[in-house]
């Protein structure tokens, strides 16, 4: 293992060295002291990658200043790097035989640049857009007297110090005004440390519902420490806290079992999926509702007859064309966005409220999902236009 991270650090080490030295030689003589700017760039962009391996993760609670001035720097700066530095290399290599190799290395460099600060910028923008959605589902089997039962569903909120407040109050506002039955918040309720709770209480607060707010782990909140987390949760009261666990609401003689998974970023720990346990105590004919954070948990969620399942994770990979049923987690898993049907069993994967990593999103906009249920003989989903919240 060693002789592995050994080859892995001179590996990355030759990666940073070809690309700032292509950046160098672009740069040099552009203004006075261009190379030394952009050296003082490179450590300070850099430098927290390698205090990031060297203590695997922060020795430190990083706070919000350290979030919006140390950490999104080293992110839009390493995302940018390869494609212009390598679209530089491209230029240089590609200008070299006709004598202006430094020349259309630059404009090369520069385009690739724009491009990708435009994007970036578009993507900026979008994650700011709140959009709210309805989600109607035909549920076989559904008791009339849940007919029309409304669940507002969260997910991947990812909130931290640096999280907007002006924006998670607009996220409060929208998913209040729906006036939901009960409120679903399916994972990922935290960025990636335990002391994120804090942020989450105050913001989170004022939700509320009849029928109650539930919670559930993501991968975020289990590497975060999700012992730690869950306490901090259950501290703060807000709300119920499902981890392999079933929560009954009854109208008259009906029932609605309403089932928290753990998440498989967990392994062997008590965070982890169990879902023969969880589900070993659905009462007799109760209509089976899911919260599973992943939802590589539908599939079996599925074969044991649940009826609708919630799921958040993959944030449509923050980029998506919703019109071709594609995003940038398409291509990592079967079903990856919006609504499912497999025999007389629903999934619905919201593209999450918040963000992750940076503030970007195109076409998957942060979104307050509603999910209505309706009595029906055959399973589907329907999935409206979502509207500006």
């Amino acid at each position: 293992m060693a002789i592995a991270q050994r080859r892995n650090a001179v590996r990355l080490a030759l990666y940073l060295l070809a690309a700032w030295g292509a950046l160098g030689a672009l740069i040099s003589g552009v203004f006075p002291g261009a190379v030394a700017a952009l050296a003082a760039f490179a450590l300070y962009t850099t430098l927290p990658l390698a205090a990031f391996i060297r203590w695997r993760g922060w020795p430190f609670y990083p706070n919000a200043m350290f979030r919006l001035f140390v950490v999104r720097p080293f992110w839009y700066t390493h995302l940018m790097l390869p494609i212009v530095s390598g679209a530089g290399w491209l230029g240089l290599v590609g200008g070299a035989p006709f004598g202006h190799a430094i020349t259309a290395g630059r404009i090369a460099a520069v385009v690739a640049l724009a491009v990708l600060g435009t994007v970036l910028l578009a993507g900026y923008l979008g994650s700011g857009l709140l959009v709210v959605r309805r989600v109607d589902v035909d549920v076989p089997g559904l008791d009339p007297a849940f007919e029309g039962l409304r669940i507002a569903q969260l997910s991947d909120l990812h909130i931290g110090p640096h999280t907007s407040r002006r924006f998670l109050r607009r996220v409060v506002d929208a998913a209040r005004s729906l006036a939901p039955d009960l409120i679903a918040v399916t994972g990922d309720l935290v960025d990636d440390r335990a002391e994120d709770v804090a942020s989450y209480a105050r913001a989170m607060r004022p939700l509320a519902a009849p029928l109650g707010v539930y919670m559930i782990p993501g991968n975020h909140d289990v590497y975060a420490g999700w012992d730690e987390v869950e306490r901090a949760l259950r501290k703060a009261n807000l709300g119920t806290v499902l981890v392999n666990e079933v929560k009954v609401i009854r109208r008259g003689t009906a029932a609605i079992a309403l089932v928290g998974t753990g998440d498989p970023a967990g392994g062997g720990s008590r965070s982890a999926p169990d879902v023969a346990r969880a589900l070993s105590r659905v009462p007799d004919g109760a209509t089976v509702i899911a919260f599973a954070h992943n939802p590589a948990l539908w599939p079996s969620l599925a074969e044991r007859d649940v009826a609708l399942t919630l799921s958040g994770h993959t944030h449509w990979g923050q980029f998506a064309l919703p019109t071709l049923g594609w995003s940038l987690a398409s291509p990592f898993l079967k079903h990856a966005m919006g609504g499912h049907v497999e025999r007389d069993s629903l999934l619905y994967i919201s593209p999450g409220t918040g963000y992750w990593g940076i503030p970007f999103r195109l076409g998957a906009c942060p979104e307050v999902t509603l999910v209505t249920l309706r009595c029906a003989i055959a399973a589907k989903v329907h999935v409206h236009r979502a509207r500006v919240a």
